[in-house]
């Protein structure tokens, strides 16, 4: 399988509607992949609150039709990163979007960890319920089991562990993490891979979002905790394959997971 990360760069001089248009073009340019992962929030910036309420969008928006038309192009899986969702009741959401290779909306992934604590994200928009996963397979390809994640949920295991129970065995984690904390995606990241035993493909955006410096530094992580590729700050796009095999060869050489003891659900 191979995996493309398109770590966007957010500009704010650059208009949401041309910032849609380009990043759509260089989905379509993603022939020879099988997935492509875009960033969170690469439409408004994860830090630009203030145009959350006015550019938020629902499912079927200008965002998602613009995604699922470049998936069809390319024929890829496409994680779009997220949008701010408009959902029932005016109510707003963090909500990430796959769409599988014609161009239809496969799953929706609403953030069940705001980010902020007790402003931005937190205060502004209400929090996901459920997790989520979504099988990538394909016409004479070996596929894999996606989790899907955002950002600030790649601080609690538990989340994962939960996608480890529903099958994933990769992850795909869209994001706007800051420069000033970069040091802890790369660790988060590598740490979720090792202890869940699966791959991470963890894309941020590059940039600047309403004044904060983003990381960058996309990664693609084994099930080993190894990292097989990283973007640097400014890299747009980070190109990676991926063995659908070494998740099951890696469980079975080293079968720590048969070992949980804690949190293991009751047998069906």
């Amino acid at each position: 399988m191979r995996a493309a990360l398109l770590q966007i760069a957010v500009r704010p001089e650059e208009p949401v509607a041309e910032r849609r248009d380009r990043v759509a073009a260089l989905v379509r340019e993603q022939h020879g992949a099988d997935l492509v992962l875009l960033p969170e929030l690469w439409t408004l910036g994860a830090f630009a609150f203030d145009t959350f309420r006015a550019g938020a969008e629902p499912l079927d928006g200008p965002t998602a039709l613009a995604m699922g038309e470049a998936a069809a192009v390319a024929r890829v899986w496409l994680h779009a990163g997220s949008i701010i969702e408009r959902g029932p009741g005016d109510t707003l959401y963090n909500t990430s979007l796959v769409f599988a290779p014609d161009g239809t909306l496969h799953r929706a992934y609403r953030k069940i960890h705001r980010f902020g604590f007790d402003r931005g994200e937190a205060t502004l928009l209400a929090r996901g319920e459920e997790t989520v996963t979504a099988v990538l397979d394909g016409p004479g390809r070996a596929g894999l089991t996606a989790g899907l994640a955002t950002c600030y949920d790649l601080r609690f295991p538990e989340q994962f562990r939960l996608l480890v129970d529903a099958g994933a065995e990769l992850f795909l984690v869209p994001a706007g993490w800051p420069a000033a904390r970069r040091a802890h995606w790369s660790l988060l990241a590598r740490a979720r891979a090792v202890e869940s035993q699966a791959y991470v493909l963890a894309c941020g955006t590059a940039g600047t979002h309403a004044g904060v410096e983003q990381a960058g530094h996309s990664v693609a992580v084994d099930p080993w905790g190894e990292v097989l590729a990283e973007a640097g700050p400014g890299e747009e796009t980070l190109v990676v394959d991926l063995d659908p095999a070494l998740v099951a060869k890696t469980r079975a050489e080293f079968p720590a997971l048969r070992d949980r003891v804690l949190g293991v659900p009751a047998p069906r």
